[in-house]
């Protein structure tokens, strides 16, 4: 029997299957913290990785944004091309990155910024995710890369045929195209994928959102046997505690499984007292004292 990931051992973590891993956070019943980070800026206290810093204050899952998959480079760890292993050993968490399907033809609202072949999806990278011992991905956009949710959806495909992890994907924000976020047509398609978990706006971080909006989309995503992760992607991860207490208790609310918290804080990542707070907000201090004070030895 699988053990809910809030609840999980590092030893747990480390054995489960892609499968395990996603029946582990349903599990959860609407109690997992997933953080952001950006590896490859230096960590807040420089000789020790943002992940560390991350799952000491709540944290059950790390997803690292910004890696070049090809050229990996990771502040805190020697071994950057064993990096999963070595962060696995350091925090005992689900690990995952960003790639993201740029798209050139893509109507921009904004200035559209360059990404490097190892954060793009590609087949290449896909076979890389597998290669680095990756537990999961998350198929998105950053600000102004000019992703597009209809090469989200294509790029799906792309990843199951050569990574077993699991599939997140989805929009946080516009990443600076003249599209909707997260309209009913792009979150059926991506279902209709065979995404493990489907991604969308935490209520309040995107205009026009709404709860209705979100508990409509879990309610499809669960029927159709997929999970759904809200983000806080659009910097109010920096904002003030009672901000993403408000945040976390709307997403809980909805019934979404995993809620992320982005990584627009100091040095690429939150303000730890901010995932301390969602931890604290959609799980109480009990299983928060569990997580940050289970050691990654046992």
């Amino acid at each position: 029997m699988t053990k809910r990931l809030i609840s999980a051992n590092a030893s747990d973590i480390m054995k489960m299957t892609p499968a395990e891993l996603k029946q582990s956070i349903r599990a959860s019943e609407g109690r997992v913290v997933l953080t952001e980070v950006v590896p490859v800026r230096p960590a807040f206290i420089g000789d020790i990785t943002q992940a560390e810093i991350a799952a000491a204050f709540g944290s059950d899952m790390i997803l690292l944004n910004g890696v070049d998959l090809i050229d990996p480079k990771i502040y805190g760890i020697d071994d950057t091309e064993h990096f999963v292993d070595e962060l696995h050993q350091l925090v005992g968490r689900p690990i995952g990155v960003n790639l993201e399907p740029v798209d050139p033809n893509a109507h921009m609202a904004e200035e559209k910024r360059t990404v490097s072949e190892g954060r793009q999806v590609s087949e290449k990278t896909a076979k890389l995710l597998q290669e680095h011992h990756l537990d999961f991905v998350c198929i998105t956009g950053n600000p102004g890369t000019g992703v597009t949710n209809e090469l989200i959806k294509e790029s799906v495909g792309v990843i199951k045929e050569h990574f077993d992890g699991l599939v997140i994907a989805g929009k946080m924000h516009g990443a600076g195209v003249a599209e909707p976020v997260a309209d009913k047509k792009t979150l059926e398609a991506l279902i209709d994928a065979g995404v493990d978990i489907l991604l969308v706006p935490a209520v309040g971080t995107v205009p026009g959102f709404t709860q209705e909006d979100l508990q409509n989309a879990v309610q499809y995503a669960h029927e159709r046997g997929a999970l759904v992760m809200t983000a806080i992607g659009t910097s109010q991860e920096g904002a003030d505690v009672e901000t993403i207490r408000q945040i976390a208790l709307y997403g809980k609310i909805a019934g979404v499984d995993i809620q992320h918290i982005g990584d627009a804080g100091y040095h690429g990542m939150a303000l730890v007292e901010n995932i301390y707070a969602m931890s604290n907000t959609i799980r109480g201090i009990r299983h928060t004292i569990s997580r940050i004070a289970r050691s990654v030895n046992r």
